[in-house]
C-alpha cells in the first residue's frame, strides 16, 4: 500500500479529467441558461477530459500498463479530442454573444480537420494487426514518429491556434456591437469568457512551441525542453477548467448576448429618412426622457416610436453618428448637467445625480461627461456655482476678491 502510483504531474492530468467531467455532467443535467451553450461547453469540457486521459495512457507509467492490458488501440485515440475541442470553444463563444444562434450545416465545416484525420487515424492505426500495434509501442513514442506524423502534429497545433483567433475576433465584434442594443453595460461581463478564450490561445501557442521543439530536437538536432513546455500546458489547462467552473456558476446570468438581425444596415442612405422621422424622435427623447430607465435597450425604443429595432439602429448611427450606447447617455449627460446646476440639488450627491439621470454605473458617468463636458460632475458644479457667485459680486467685490 505504500507503492507510489502517480506522480504530480500525473495528478494534476486526473484533476482535470475528473473536473471537467463532473462539470460537463453537471451541464447537461441542469435547467438554467441556453440549453445550446450549455451542451457545447459539456462537450467542450469532455475534450478537456480526453486530452489529459490520451497524456496519461501515452506517457503515464501506471495508465500505460493498464492500457496495454486491454487494448492497444485506447493509445493515441482519445487524442482525436485535440481536434475538435477548439471549434467546439469557438461554437460555445458565438453561442453565448448571439441571441439567434443555432447550428448550422456550414459548422460541419470547422470539423473537417478532424474527420480527415480521423480517417488517417483509423488506417494508420485502429486497423493495425494486435501485433504490429504491440510492437510499435515498444521505446519511445515521440522519439520513433516519422516526419509526417510530426507535421500533422504541427499542423493540428497551428488550427487550434487558428480557432483561438477566431474566438478572439467574436469577442471583438460582440464588444463593438453590444453597444447598438444597450444603454448600459453593467449587464454585460466578459471577464471570464475573456480569460477563457484568451488563456486556451496561450495554451495553444505554447502547444505550437512544443511541436517544433520535437521537430528541432529529433529531425534538426537541436535539443529543446519539450516535455517542460508540455508540462506546463497541463497545469494551466487545470487552473483554466477550474477557473471557468467558478466564473461561470457566478456570472451565468449576467451575459446579454447580441441580436445580429438588429446590426444597422450598411446599404441605406441618410437621405432616405423623413425629416419629420429625425424631429419624432427628438422630440420624444426630450419631452418622455426615456434615457431616464437605467435598463433601456434598443429594443425598448423602437417599440416606444413604433419603429423596427434594426431602422433605428441604422438611423441612430448614420444620422446622429452614435451608437445606441452613446445616443442614450449622451440625454442622460444632458440630464445631469441640469441637475447639477438646478439650486435644489447644490448638496446632492453625486449617486444620486447619476442615479436620476439615469446611469448605473458611476464609471460610465464619469467617462461621459468628462468626454462630453470637458469636466468631471463634481468640477462642473463646483465652477459653475463659483461663477454664479462671481457674476453676483458687484465690480469691486470682484476686484477685492482678485
Amino acid at each position: 500500500m505504500k507503492e507510489v502510483l502517480f506522480n504530480t504531474h500525473d495528478v494534476a492530468l486526473i484533476l482535470t479529467m475528473f473536473i471537467c467531467i463532473f462539470f460537463a455532467i453537471f451541464l447537461m443535467l441542469i435547467k438554467k441558461g441556453k440549453k445550446l451553450s450549455n451542451f457545447l461547453l459539456a462537450a467542450f469540457l469532455l475534450t478537456q477530459a480526453a486530452i489529459p486521459l490520451d497524456n496519461l495512457i501515452n506517457f503515464g507509467e501506471a495508465f500505460k500498463q493498464v492500457a496495454l492490458g486491454i487494448s492497444p488501440k485506447l493509445f493515441y485515440s482519445f487524442g482525436l479530442a485535440f481536434w475538435i475541442e477548439a471549434p467546439l470553444l469557438l461554437l460555445y463563444v458565438r453561442s453565448l454573444i448571439y441571441k439567434d444562434f443555432k447550428l448550422s450545416k456550414k459548422d460541419i465545416w470547422y470539423f473537417v480537420p478532424f474527420i480527415l484525420y480521423a480517417t488517417h487515424f483509423t488506417n494508420d492505426w485502429i486497423l493495425l494487426d494486435y501485433h504490429i500495434q504491440m510492437a510499435a509501442l515498444q521505446g519511445d513514442g515521440i522519439a520513433s514518429a516519422n516526419v509526417f506524423d510530426r507535421l500533422i502534429h504541427t499542423t493540428r497545433e497551428i488550427l487550434r491556434f487558428g480557432f483561438g483567433v477566431l474566438c478572439l475576433i467574436e469577442l471583438h465584434k460582440y464588444q463593438k456591437h453590444i453597444k447598438n442594443e444597450v444603454a448600459e453595460l453593467e449587464s454585460v461581463d466578459l471577464t471570464w469568457l475573456k480569460v477563457l478564450v484568451v488563456g486556451f490561445l496561450v495554451i495553444r501557442i505554447n502547444a505550437i512551441f512544443v511541436a517544433l521543439a520535437i521537430i528541432f530536437s529529433y529531425e534538426i538536432g537541436v535539443t529543446v525542453d519539450h516535455e517542460t513546455l508540455g508540462l506546463t500546458s497541463n497545469y494551466a489547462v487545470l487552473l483554466l477548467v477550474t477557473g471557468l467552473i467558478f466564473f461561470s456558476a457566478g456570472h451565468s446570468t449576467i451575459f446579454k448576448g447580441i441580436d445580429r438581425k438588429l446590426q444597422p444596415e450598411k446599404d441605406k442612405s441618410e437621405d432616405s429618412y423623413d425629416p419629420e422621422e429625425i424631429r419624432t424622435i427628438e422630440a420624444y427623447m426630450e419631452q418622455n426622457k426615456p434615457y431616464l430607465n437605467h435598463l433601456l435597450t434598443l429594443e425598448n425604443l423602437a417599440n416606444q416610436l413604433s419603429l423596427s429595432p434594426r431602422y433605428l439602429s441604422t438611423l441612430i448611427n448614420r444620422h446622429f453618428e452614435k451608437n445606441f450606447f452613446e445616443f442614450i447617455n449622451f440625454y442622460r449627460i444632458e440630464e445631469s448637467k441640469k441637475l447639477l446646476i438646478s439650486v435644489s440639488n447644490k448638496k446632492t450627491t453625486m449617486l444620486d445625480i447619476m442615479d436620476r439621470a439615469g446611469f448605473n454605473s458611476k464609471a460610465t458617468f464619469n467617462t461621459f461627461f468628462k468626454k462630453l463636458v470637458g469636466d468631471t460632475p463634481t468640477q462642473y458644479r463646483k465652477n459653475y456655482w463659483q461663477n454664479q457667485k462671481e457674476n453676483e459680486q458687484s465690480p469691486e467685490q470682484r476686484e477685492q476678491t482678485s
